[in-house]
């Protein structure tokens, strides 16, 4: 029996064997607690330390390198070897950290844990430790207390609740202990349950406990988050795969250089040192550097634009996201509650683009009195506050739908603080949730009665006043007016006054207001006994609420920021959907999805309704519906999974411990740092430091970059080793012998995958970052156009070094020594350095990016440039690489050869562009 909102009060005490005033006895004590538990959240063993090392160790591409770095010891390249098993090394204390780290949201959420809590036992109410509660202990709620367990109200007197933790709603929820009808409702809609780990902030009330531990809703979301493994980034999943085909690749190239060697008659020592040098260069053993300082890099970046990395390859995996979930409070609105709209004599105002009138005066003075906000600045004596020109919540203390009244009327010069003065509160009957309202009595002189209501001429012996004003839901109010207040005077409330007020309310609940009427009551003279205490509560309420003037509406919502819509509007060009997912009201959700443009089909799922939807059935949903309203915290998880199911890449922010399974199940789990939970920080990948959905797609622009310039080295580097080997497997045909020494290979192995490789892990946005859709989960690294680059530039590349090293080679061995292979070595260098120019965008040619547009990259051209022409030129390194002195000739002729790579790339790219140009042109043609 786990829907206890639906019951009576009797019914679940009666369930429980329970009394209300009298609580359980310490035997039934004992026994529940042998049957259910201590009331904590339980945490599972986590993974032993040395095993996330060993599966660090373990990934195919670390175990590529660590191979790598074995042959490198094997030929005496000590120094090849220590770089390498620092890369792996580095990588994985990264990755343990990542993954130590993550089991952290667990211990974040067993700190919520409640200290203490009254309690009746054995007809005494006592204080214990929350940890000693069991289903049926009658438990105290006092403003300021936090919920020791779930539990079903038996009495709430003004009870408010903040729940935003689990269902986003900025506002305090107001409670009752009334059964309530429905099947499935929300969490957020059972406002006769309270709920473990949320926080009293206003009344007080009594319950029975109904579930402890981990069968309570927090200890739900603690069993998700230990039920999530965590998966591999796309990223990693994409490595994976190349260093799959890299292995396979290295292996055939081994044999097949050994093999032809030994059958040209060359020694076998150094055809094993070739074989195995060529290998090393094939694996782009800088690829895990690269990437790791790319990832840190853009982390930093990130951070500069308000967005905190926790989870290094989460960097990436942004650049991937096909799919963003986002809350609505505080993520896509300011979460601040504002009056947009005053509804007055059938006119609607709206305060963001219209200039209110003096008729606006008496609505937002009744506003500003029937309130109970404080003004959170310093006062000397009688002076003013000090307060700026445009009021904003930081200036006040109170609800957040007070404070939004008080904003209104300031912007309207009406300070509350003044008027507090002016009207000073005698009386008042709080707000309760039967009522539906609020009423105040304040009593002030004639001339300020006058200030507002100017009609008012009458003039007894006693220049006091006194005035009513109530403030609630138009209905209620509606119930104890019989006046309305029209132009400028008070006349009889018909029928069609009645019609056009609901009409009006109803209106403005249709966009997702929150709508609140005022209503006031003039008095020449005190009510008869309205000051004593003797009379009854109810008698106070039939005295002062009764023949009241209706005055006007306000509509209030919590806006949507304003740089969103133009974010939203940048996901879609980059081909990412942006989906709200809310515990908020429907209403609410559809609006604001609406001003935003996540949504125009007005559809949208609430948690009633998802509940009943088979997985199947959901998964076909999710690629209909953008809006999700009044859903729970496993229905976040849920939603995240069928949108994995349907191959997504999903991104996922929250605030509250009930984001916390879905922000671990995402592929990028996405926290606020302001109003963020510990718990929902600890399982998230990145932290937004200003809470705004604007910056989650910076970082998706960020980490496009990331991952655009990793397939940039890894391209350049292989397109690169494509050419040393063709020109290595080609040079027997030719009838020449080794062009190139094991020592010459590592060298240039060094040069590229090191200075060069690191330079453009730093290269600036392409024009079309968030112009096009991401990449598909499942797609590698290689498409077809990489691999292509890679095989015929590459072997047109090899071809031409190896055609020049061969034009030598006839005309002056016999003279010159080494001169062919110097030249080819020396040329093969260079056309790294051109070959890493050329690359540095994948349709852009780099005369329009400009050659100085990424400085470390022209300095790595530079001082490669020096360090290969310091190898043929001092003779201490010439003996070390065997290579001589070229002619000034020799080398502008290597030079120019070097570049043949960079101008296939620079061709392919215009061709590239003037499909594109002419594909725009007949789409542009097709439209008119």
């Amino acid at each position: 029996m786990s829907k206890w909102y639906q019951l009576e009060t009797s019914v679940v005490l009666e369930h429980f064997k329970t009394d209300a005033t009298r609580g359980l006895s310490h035997t039934e004590v004992e026994q529940r607690l042998a049957q259910f538990g201590f009331n904590e959240i339980e945490e599972r063993a986590l993974k032993n330390p040395w095993l996330i090392l060993w599966e660090q160790l373990t990934a195919l591409i670390v175990v590529v390198l660590i191979v790598a770095a074995g042959i490198s010891a094997l030929v005496g390249d000590y120094k090849d070897t220590i770089a390498i098993l620092a890369i792996v090394l580095f990588n994985a204390l990264l990755g343990f950290n990542q993954e130590y780290q993550a089991g952290q949201a667990l211990a974040a959420l067993k700190k919520m844990a409640i200290p203490k809590v009254k309690v009746y036992r054995d007809r005494q109410l006592v204080e214990i430790s929350a940890r000693q509660l069991v289903p049926g202990d009658i438990v105290l709620l006092e403003a300021g207390n936090l919920v020791p367990a779930d539990c079903r109200l038996l009495e709430s007197i003004n009870l408010r609740v903040q729940e935003s933790t689990f269902t986003g709603e900025a506002e305090p929820v107001e409670k009752t202990s009334v059964a309530l009808a429905g099947e499935e409702l929300a969490l957020g809609d059972r406002r006769n349950m309270v709920y473990m780990g949320t926080a009293i902030v206003y009344g007080r009330g009594k319950a029975v406990v109904t579930e402890t531990g981990m069968r309570t809703e927090l200890g739900k979301i603690a069993d998700s988050i230990q039920s999530i493994d965590g998966e591999l980034t796309p990223l990693q999943q994409r490595l994976d795969r190349l260093g799959q085909k890299l292995v396979i690749a290295s292996l055939i190239l081994v044999g097949l250089i050994f093999g032809i060697g030994l059958l040209r008659g060359e020694s076998l020592k150094l055809m094993f040192m070739t074989a195995v040098s060529m290998a090393v260069a094939v694996i782009p053993e800088g690829l895990p550097a690269v990437v790791t300082i790319t990832l840190a890099l853009g982390a930093n970046r990130m951070l500069k634009r308000n967005a905190l990395i926790r989870n290094l390859p989460a960097v990436e995996t942004l650049g991937s996201t096909i799919v963003i979930c986002s809350d609505k409070t505080g993520t896509l609105t300011e979460n601040q509650m504002t009056v947009n709209v005053l509804a007055i004599e059938g006119q609607k105002i709206d305060l963001n683009g219209g200039t209110p009138n003096s008729a606006f005066n008496l609505l937002l003075t009744g506003a500003a009195l029937c309130n109970d906000v404080r003004s959170n600045l310093s006062f000397t004596g009688d002076r003013s506050p000090l307060v700026s020109n445009r009021p904003s919540a930081e200036n006040y203390l109170g609800d957040p739908t007070e404070v939004a009244l008080a904003i209104a009327a300031k912007r309207l010069g009406l300070d509350k603080i003044a008027l507090d003065r002016k009207f000073r509160r005698i009386f008042e009957i709080p707000f309760d949730s039967e009522r539906q309202r609020m009423t105040t009595v304040h009593q002030c002189s004639l001339a300020d009665v006058q200030s507002i209501l100017p009609d008012i001429h009458d003039d007894p012996e006693s220049s006091t006043r006194y005035i009513v004003f109530s403030k609630g839901a138009v209905g209620s109010l509606l119930e104890i007016t019989n006046l309305v207040w029209v132009k400028g005077g008070i006349e009889k409330l018909d029928d069609r006054d009645r019609d056009r007020i609901i009409s009006s309310n109803d209106e403005l609940a249709q966009t997702g207001m929150r709508v609140l009427g005022i209503a006031f009551r003039y008095l020449d003279r005190p009510l008869d006994h309205s000051n004593d205490i003797t009379l009854l509560e109810q008698e106070l309420i039939n005295l002062l609420e009764r023949d009241l003037v209706f005055i006007g509406m306000v509509g209030i919502l919590d806006p949507p920021r304003p740089e969103v819509r133009e974010a939203v509007q940048t996901c879609k060009k980059a081909g990412i959907r942006p989906i709200m997912i809310t515990g908020d009201h429907p209403l609410a959700a559809q609006y604001i999805a609406k001003e935003l443009d996540i949504d125009t089909s007005g559809k949208v799922l609430v948690g009633s309704d998802l509940a009943r939807l088979s997985p199947a059935e959901l998964s076909e949903q999710v690629e209909l519906v953008s809006v999700y309203a009044r859903v729970s915290p496993q229905q976040k998880l849920r939603i995240v999974q069928a949108l994995q199911s349907r191959g997504h890449i999903v991104a996922m922010t929250g605030d509250g411990i009930n984001d916390a399974p879905a922000l671990r199940k995402a592929d990028i789990g996405v926290a606020m740092g302001l109003v963020g939970t510990d718990v929902c920080k600890e399982a998230a990948d990145m932290v937004l430091l200003d809470d705004n959905f604007a910056t989650i797609v910076a970082a998706v622009a960020e980490g496009r970059v990331i991952y655009d310039n990793i397939r940039k080295f890894i391209k350049y580097s292989m397109t690169g080793n494509a050419s040393g080997v063709w020109i290595v497997l080609l040079a027997p045909f030719l009838s020449m012998p080794l062009p190139l020494l094991p020592l010459q290979i590592l060298w240039i192995n060094l040069l590229a995958d090191g200075l060069l490789a690191l330079s453009l892990s730093v290269e600036p946005a392409e024009s079309d970052t968030m112009q096009r859709s991401p990449y598909p989960k499942q797609s590698n690294i290689f498409n077809y156009r990489t691999v292509r680059d890679i095989v015929w530039v590459g072997l047109m590349m090899g071809v031409s070094i190896l055609l020049l090293g061969y034009e030598y080679r006839l005309a002056g061995e016999l003279v010159n020594g080494h001169n062919w292979q110097t030249m080819v070595f020396v040329t093969l260098t260079f056309s790294r350095m051109s070959l890493a120019l050329a690359m540095r965008s994948e349709h852009d040619s780099l005369f329009k990016i400009g050659l100085l547009s990424n400085p470390p990259l022209s300095i790595a051209v530079v001082l490669t440039f020096l360090l290969q022409i310091a190898v043929i030129y001092l003779p201490w390194l010439q003996a070390s690489f065997q290579t001589v002195a070229l002619s000034a000739y020799d080398l502008t002729l290597c030079l120019a050869v070097s570049t043949v790579g960079f101008w296939l790339i620079e061709i392919e790219k215009w061709l590239y562009r003037r499909s594109r140009s002419h594909a725009k042109s007949a789409s542009a043609k097709l439209e008119s």
